[in-house]
């Protein structure tokens, strides 16, 4: 494996911690009067979503994961996993639901998403960040309640729900953000 100084630490960048692959959020750069550099950063691990804040000094390094993105589909949800098919490999691999995320909710199948893997084994998921679907189930509107910004829920084609301005219907389409499951906006096609 490569190691990498603490002087080319940057943003995204992939490194193993304690044996595991984690990526770095942040890192900052201070100069005391007296003494060594510090760099200060805020680190993910990939396998668990921890975060951990550490400070390196000049002349540390760390080893670099050997971390690949490929792209492919989401294939179906299995009860336990949700199926993604590599699209170089066509291989057919799992990720628990656990891992994945309430982003899935919002996903519906034969979506691209990034496949994110690290020893050759599947660690996480990009879904695309705006997703357009069909609102299956909403109340109805109360009388009077566009005056404010009055919001209900709302049942989309994959199963998912998220709340609506009042003026949503069942059969119209909307855009939700898959990070946050938030309205984005209706979309008149």
């Amino acid at each position: 494996m490569a190691t990498i100084s603490v002087g080319d630490f940057r943003k995204t960048l992939k490194v193993l911690l304690d044996g595991q692959p984690c990526e770095m959020l942040s890192v900052e750069f201070k100069k005391p009067g007296k003494g060594q550099a510090v760099y200060t950063t805020r680190i993910r691990n990939l396998l668990n979503g921890k975060i951990y804040d550490n400070k390196y000094r000049s002349g540390d390094s760390l080893e670099s994961a050997d971390v690949r993105n490929a792209d492919g589909m989401y294939s179906y949800f299995d009860g336990t996993d949700h199926i993604f098919m590599d699209n170089e490999s066509f291989e057919q691999v799992g990720l628990s639901a656990a891992v994945c995320g309430d982003q899935m909710k919002f996903i519906p199948e034969n979506t691209e998403c990034g496949l994110l893997y690290w020893n050759n084994q599947l660690i996480g998921v990009t879904p695309p960040k705006h997703i357009t679907l069909e609102i299956t189930y909403a109340e109805p509107a109360a009388r009077g309640d566009t005056a404010t910004n009055v919001t209900k829920a709302a049942t989309v084609t994959t199963g998912g729900e998220v709340q609506v301005p009042a003026f949503i219907s069942q059969g119209n389409k909307i855009k939700i953000d898959t990070e946050t499951g938030t309205y984005i906006e209706r979309v008149n096609e």
